[in-house]
């Protein structure tokens, strides 16, 4: 089965292997030895601790996975300064939102983090804005409705 190519930025790529490594290198020998221990009170029927313990070891295990498969179809994409003015991956942007102004930066769908502003390209914004210059305004198609954003700055 072909996987299909998931664009990332050289950051998001960094943050992803580092999530990695650690979940694997720190993570999981803690887990084990929580688990060892919870092991050692004795009945497992009635064990909360190794119940809580191996549901953690199954989310860890479960998030090494989903990692390892993302890392495998990476395609990492070298942003380049935004001399021109467009957005694509990996420009930051300032825009008017309804009088507020937010700042985003336009990442790939499995480094996004919306609440730390890092926009996917495949989200109703970063559609919006994909392709689009500083002046330029984008209509944002929200389950919510469509509305109307001003940019201010790409970098």
């Amino acid at each position: 089965m072909d996987q299909k190519r998931v664009p990332v930025t050289s950051e998001g790529f960094v943050r992803l292997k580092n999530e990695l490594e650690e979940l694997v290198e720190i993570k999981r020998p803690q887990i084990v030895a929580q688990v060892a221990d919870a092991r050692s009170h004795g009945d497992l029927r009635e064990n909360a601790a190794y119940d809580a313990a191996r549901q953690d070891q199954q989310m860890n295990e479960k998030r090494i996975h989903d990692l390892e498969n993302m890392l495998r179809n990476v395609e990492v994409v070298e942003e380049s300064p935004a001399s021109d003015g467009v957005i694509r991956l990996g420009s930051k942007v300032v825009v008017d939102f309804g009088g507020d102004e937010e700042r985003y930066t336009v990442v790939g769908a499995i480094e996004a983090k919306p609440t730390m502003g890092l926009i996917s390209t495949e989200s109703p914004i970063g559609k919006a804005l994909f392709g689009k210059r500083a002046g330029d305004r984008a209509d944002v198609h929200a389950p919510g409705g469509v509305t109307s954003i001003m940019i201010k700055e790409v970098s």
